[in-house]
């Protein structure tokens, strides 16, 4: 069972958690973290490119000229795609690029993903983070005494104080815990939780085993 320090923001140890092992030392499964991460980039794209063919394009009703006698190529409607204005061959249409993966794979990358940050020793706990005020200068100085860069913080609860003054950081994303994802755990080098956070991950994930 992986024993994960606690500390406060001016990084004194102040306890300790145990972690499941099931959770947070498990096998990692590099298969279903790439079909979750695959999920979530195709649920990003838009999908609204469109053209129109000839037949969405308005006008070109009438013949441009006579079929013989004029020395000019024959042509049957101003909308032909070859003409200047006219429709698309084979152009993009609206579409959905979505990808379905099965609740017992998300759950299995999710899991793979926390062990991954657990074992390389990129998961940090915090038991708070108190801030007096909206103030980005002292997010910053916490950031700093930690030495992190691109960093995830995953909390319980709205903290208007905390997602204002980290706003402005590159690199930095706060996260509540219902809406952890395997990309963003993947794609910040560091897995910050607030001590409640990590005990609601945990508990989700256990009560869905």
């Amino acid at each position: 069972m992986p024993i994960v320090d606690i500390y406060n923001i001016k990084k004194e140890k102040v306890a300790d958690i145990d972690l499941s092992d099931a959770i947070f030392d498990a096998d990692v499964n590099e298969a279903a973290i790439y079909d979750v991460v695959r999920m979530q980039q195709a649920a990003r794209r838009r999908g609204t490119a469109a053209t129109k063919e000839r037949g969405e394009i308005s006008g070109g009703g009438k013949k441009p000229w006579r079929q013989k006698g004029t020395g000019r190529a024959r042509a049957g409607t101003s909308r032909s795609p070859v003409w200047r204005g006219g429709g698309t061959i084979f152009g993009p249409h609206p579409r959905d690029f979505s990808l379905k993966v099965s609740k017992k794979v998300r759950r299995l990358a999710l899991i793979s993903a926390l062990s991954m940050k657990t074992k390389s020793g990129n998961l940090v706990v915090l038991s708070d983070f108190p801030l007096a005020e909206i103030k980005t200068k002292s997010f910053q100085a916490v950031m700093e005494r930690f030495q992190w860069g691109k960093a995830l913080f995953i909390i319980d609860k709205p903290n208007p104080v905390l997602e204002l003054s980290s706003r402005n950081i590159r690199g930095v994303k706060v996260l509540r815990s219902e809406g952890i994802n395997v990309y963003d755990l993947l794609y910040y080098d560091q897995v910050v939780f607030l001590e409640p956070s990590i005990k609601d991950v945990q508990g989700v994930l256990s009560a869905n085993g």
